[in-house]
């Protein structure tokens, strides 16, 4: 299945409604990692964004319409996101 890197772009204008809307983002990330479309995520130190690793079933396209799914996207809390194909060729993350 293809893996997709995910990057979502923060501003400091939308910090605190993304802190009063953490739980319900994480709660949506953490069912996608206990169901294997999540591989790992995570928020960049210094708060402009995070990236998330996605294996899933489709294109990019399909993926960032599925994005639109994340309680930050829908509350408008994400400044831009890419989405683009990744091909691990070493480590955790390559096909074996």
């Amino acid at each position: 299945m293809p893996i997709f890197a995910v990057h979502y772009t923060y501003t400091e204008a939308t910090a605190a409604d993304r802190l009063a809307n953490r739980p319900e983002h994480r709660g949506w990330l953490n069912a996608l990692v206990a169901d294997g479309t999540v591989l790992s995520s995570g928020p960049y130190p210094d708060g402009s964004g995070a990236l998330l690793l996605f294996s899933f079933d489709g294109d990019a396209a399909a993926l960032a319409e599925f994005l639109g799914n994340d309680p930050f996207a829908k509350l408008g809390l994400i400044e831009a996101v890419r989405v683009v194909e990744w091909l691990p060729v070493m480590g955790a993350f390559a096909a074996e």
